[in-house]
């Protein structure tokens, strides 16, 4: 890693699930952090509150509750500490919500990202990295998918808000020289997850007597990829800046590349799983066997994920390789202690 420790690192989302982890992972290795979030109630503030807490334990963090909308308080930011890298984690997430509460997704995943890029241009950073998701590649057929293939048929709005920032993205990159780089995730889990993602609702419920929802009759396949492997990947990408190829030509060049600087990665376990595999697991963890209530398939949804990691590991010597039976058994050890269900 060639990253000066004196560089300070700006995250966004910083008190959510995937900002929280990195910000650990950065503050044990001795960076220094500038943190940002609105602490918004998509989801049990509690929840935020306890990732926070243990952040500002670390010296080197420094906290400031900031909504991106907000862009003379996000410019504020910039200015006072002249960040070297963002990774901006911030996001409306969830395919469902979007679905009934569109307008949540303009505000904070266009018009909080517009703010970002803007602030970028102004200060400039060395490199900018954003979250994407696995959700750009929507309705493709063709698997595993891969940051060269066509991404213009999402399914949700989310999806689309997604892809969005890709091309915004993009656009900066060409028109004021940033360096972006986009991470499309694929289903993250672990420790301090969303509890609005399956495996948590899964777990609460099967803990607690309720039947769980299957959706589709179990007939889907995800790409699930623990919040370490995420992670990893993402440190590794840090100081990883984006070439210029002043030659490129779509008709030979990857499509994740550019004649600016400006690059796409996958970061998925490049396993899919079956979800009836991934109830067996997480009913091996949890210890018990869950009620199964089988259901219709629900709009934004998508069959299958599967992530080619082919680029990750040419550029980084890196690709997530954490099975779900351990991830798992990791995500239902930190639930009980977190929530002091007794075994």
């Amino acid at each position: 890693m060639e990253i000066n420790k004196n560089s300070k690192i700006l995250i966004t989302g910083v008190a959510g699930f995937i900002g929280f982890h990195l910000s650990q992972y950065l503050l044990n290795n001795n960076y220094s952090v500038i943190g940002i979030d609105n602490l918004n109630d998509y989801y049990d503030t509690k929840l935020k509150q306890s990732r926070l807490k243990i952040l500002e334990r670390y010296d080197d963090f420094t906290f400031h509750k900031i909504d991106l909308k907000d862009r003379p308080s996000l410019d504020n930011i910039f200015n006072q500490y002249k960040t070297s890298y963002v990774i901006n984690l911030a996001a409306q997430a969830g395919v469902r919500y979007s679905i009934e509460n569109p307008y949540a997704y303009i505000d904070s995943n266009l018009i909080g990202f517009m703010n970002i890029l803007e602030a970028c241009r102004n200060s400039p950073v060395k490199h900018l990295l954003y979250a994407s998701s696995s959700s750009v590649y929507g309705g493709n057929k063709v698997v595993p998918f891969s940051t060269n293939h066509n991404v213009d048929h999402p399914v949700s709005l989310y999806a689309a808000t997604k892809k969005s920032n890709e091309l915004m993205a993009h656009t900066y990159s060409h028109l004021y020289g940033i360096p972006t780089t986009g991470l499309r995730f694929f289903t993250v889990y672990g420790p301090f997850g969303r509890p609005d993602m399956a495996y948590f609702s899964f777990t609460k419920d099967i803990l607690t007597g309720k039947p769980i929802k299957i959706f589709n009759h179990g007939k889907m396949e995800r790409d699930f990829t623990y919040i370490d492997d995420i992670v990893e990947g993402i440190y590794r990408l840090i100081d990883k800046v984006p070439d210029v190829n002043k030659e490129w030509n779509e008709s030979k060049d990857s499509l994740s590349t550019s004649f600016a600087p400006y690059k796409i990665y996958n970061i998925g376990n490049n396993n899919p799983i079956q979800l009836m595999r991934f109830i067996k697991a997480l009913e091996s963890a949890v210890g018990q066997k869950a009620e199964k209530i089988y259901m219709n398939m629900q709009p934004g949804d998508v069959l299958r994920t599967y992530a080619d990691v082919d680029d990750l590991e040419k550029d980084i010597n890196f690709r997530p390789n954490t099975s779900i039976e351990d991830g798992l058994q990791k995500f239902v050890d930190w639930y009980r202690e977190y929530y002091k269900v007794e075994k």
